[in-house]
């Protein structure tokens, strides 16, 4: 591990990611329940996919929202994984200036964009409880086309000035990150000079986007709830709101960690870091896990097909 943190340099070849600071000997213990989180990640996902695909009764609006989702939490759990696991393992902490920069923005723009899925999704549930009849003429498949392009360039064109503005400012106190990858403000605070344009910059990101995207999720599974609770007979209101509240509980495992992450940065002064930086892990990793569990299996049609597959 270099010394570099009392040497005075500009802009170092390298970065130093700590893992989690204070909890340096039990990184063995903790990569077991990373391991196995990501693996479940992988191979559900993985499994939404291959089914959506093969099966041709599920290529609907729905399920190709699911697709966009699974693919989303492939890249989110792969961008932070791999490098935490060198550390806890093999003690491997260096990563490359420009790799460091490459995954922050990998990280934050594919946070982004998935909080869009969520929300495309919250639309097209709302749409087939609330107006069913018309499903099928709002939600066609260029419309779908459209809703997923522009929440990809949603996510691309707003975290690009994050390693733009990231890696313009000098950095010539330490190279070492307090983390266990490269997140955003946790490596602009490295800088020695102003980075109030950075720090204003992340709070548009998360007030502006995130919170217009819980907003608007929360507007849908209003209307949803009442449409859920007119329904006539006891058995469907119950159906219908298990599924719901599932879908709910996916998302504000989302949210939830990664605002406190958020906050915790900037204001969070008196939060361990050790607990800090395990909840910011928590939170691009326990989705990912889920949302195949909760979205894929829970789904009578993906779970039909997954069990002809098996004993097929």
């Amino acid at each position: 591990m270099s010394d570099s943190n009392t040497t005075d340099f500009k802009n170092p070849s390298t970065f130093i990611l700590l893992g989690i600071p204070g909890l340096e000997a039990a990184h063995v213990w903790i990569s077991i329940p990373f391991c196995a989180m990501y693996a479940i990640a992988i191979l559900g996902n993985i499994t939404i996919l291959f089914i959506v695909k093969m099966e041709p009764s599920l290529h609907k609006p729905m399920y190709y929202f699911l697709c966009m989702l699974a693919g989303t939490d492939l890249v989110l759990s792969t961008s932070i994984l791999p490098k935490t696991l060198t550390i806890f393992w093999f003690n491997s902490r260096e990563i490359d200036f420009s790799a460091c920069f490459t995954q922050m923005y990998f990280i934050h723009c594919f946070a982004v964009i998935e909080s869009g899925i969520f929300v495309a999704m919250a639309f097209d549930r709302y749409v087939a409880i609330c107006d069913p009849l018309r499903h099928s003429t709002i939600l066609t498949n260029p419309v779908v086309a459209k809703i997923g392009l522009a929440v990809v360039l949603r996510g691309i064109m707003l975290i690009l000035p994050y390693p733009f503005l990231g890696t313009r400012w000098p950095y010539c106190r330490t190279n070492i990150i307090p983390h266990s990858y490269c997140e955003h403000i946790a490596v602009v605070k490295l800088a020695c000079a102003d980075i109030s344009l950075s720090s204003y910059y992340g709070l548009f990101v998360a007030f502006l986007v995130r919170g217009l995207d819980m907003i608007f999720i929360a507007l849908s599974y209003t209307q949803i709830l009442r449409a859920i609770f007119s329904l006539p007979t006891k058995d469907a209101r119950l159906k219908t709101f298990g599924t719901c509240s599932s879908h709910l509980c996916v998302i504000l495992a989302f949210y939830i960690p990664g605002l406190f992450s958020f906050l915790t940065h900037r204001f969070g002064h008196n939060v361990p870091l050790h607990y800090h930086i395990l909840i910011a892990n928590v939170y691009l990793l326990v989705p990912p896990m889920l949302n195949p569990i909760i979205y894929g299996v829970s789904t009578k049609t993906i779970r039909d097909r997954l069990l002809r597959l098996f004993t097929h």
